[in-house]
């Protein structure tokens, strides 16, 4: 199993920009890797992935405003975050998957506050 830090989290005034990182303990170049997010009282949501070859996708709520990224040489997933809302309030998390599948364990996230 591959395990999971995220950080770069924090407390943003809505408009704002942050950079979530995502550092894995073990090559996950061959494989799908998104981030997640999770608000109380919702499901946990793929927001960003990203895969094997570099094509992304994104949900509808974040295009054109959410960026993911990989860098393979540092087993690390990025999420850039331009023009936060205060809906992307969440805990966010990075993991790999198959489909709807996850495959590793869910690490700490990283908490994001949009507020002014």
């Amino acid at each position: 199993q591959v395990h999971f830090v995220e950080s770069g989290g924090g407390l943003v005034q809505p408009g704002g920009s942050l950079r979530l990182s995502c550092g894995a303990s073990r090559s996950i170049n061959s494989i799908n890797a998104g981030w997640y997010r999770q608000s109380p009282g919702k499901q946990r949501e793929l927001v960003a992935g990203i895969s094997s070859t570099g094509s992304t996708n994104y949900a509808d709520s974040v295009k054109g405003r959410f960026s993911i990224s990989r860098d393979n040489a540092k087993n690390t997933v990025y999420l850039q975050m331009n023009s936060l809302k205060p809906e992307d309030t969440a805990v966010y998390y990075c993991n790999t998957y198959i489909g709807k599948v996850q495959l590793s364990p869910w690490g700490q996230g990283t908490q994001v506050t949009v507020s002014s």
